[in-house]
């Protein structure tokens, strides 16, 4: 008995969801007026599971490649879209999930049809992207989520400040097969 791909993105897309919600703490670099409780992780970890499994199983999204990111109820779409109705539709399904308070559009169109040698390329840029950001001083703490098409690479996440933001941008730039940067990530409210 084979198992089709759907049951086992959504079953991956728990298990990251769960994972996460072993690993959410408070925002301790933030002062305690602005952290958010336990009990915010937990609900943002739910919407995150929500969000992310409404995608995987709607047949016009196929949201697998759709990076999902909630802070406080606000979630965060990022990463490449196949076209812009898929983003509109991605957007729409977030904003119909109970909890969800905003929706952030960061889903970024495909140029054009990917080969398989340029989706290898692209997941050989985001390691060495995602390393450098683990490897530098200024950013290996915090947790970008990083998507690439055909060197364009996309950061996406939540940071402390625009210093964070800058740096990440700069150190994303400086790796080899880069060829730009567009960096979606947002400031901790």
């Amino acid at each position: 008995m084979t198992m089709s791909p759907r049951p086992l993105q959504l079953g991956l897309a728990v298990a990251a969801a769960l994972a996460g919600l072993a690993l959410a703490g408070c925002d301790n670099k933030l002062p305690a007026d602005k952290q958010a409780s336990a009990g915010t992780h937990l609900d943002d970890a739910v919407i995150t599971t929500k969000v992310k499994s409404t995608l995987l199983t709607d047949a016009q999204t196929r949201g697998g490649d759709t990076s999902v990111e909630t802070r406080k109820g606000e979630v965060l779409l990022s990463g490449f879209v196949d076209s812009q109705a898929q983003a509109d539709r991605e957007v729409q399904l977030a904003k119909g999930i109970e909890g969800v308070t905003s929706v952030q559009n960061k889903l970024m169109v495909k140029d054009g049809k990917s080969t398989p040698g340029n989706v290898l390329d692209d997941s050989v840029v985001t390691v060495k992207v995602k390393s450098a950001l683990l490897a530098d001083d200024q950013t290996r703490g915090s947790e970008f989520t990083v998507s690439s098409n055909k060197g364009v690479v996309q950061l996406s996440g939540y940071v402390d400040s625009a210093d964070e933001q800058a740096r990440a941008t700069s150190v994303a730039r400086n790796v080899e097969g880069v060829q730009s940067v567009v960096n979606d990530t947002s400031i901790k409210k």
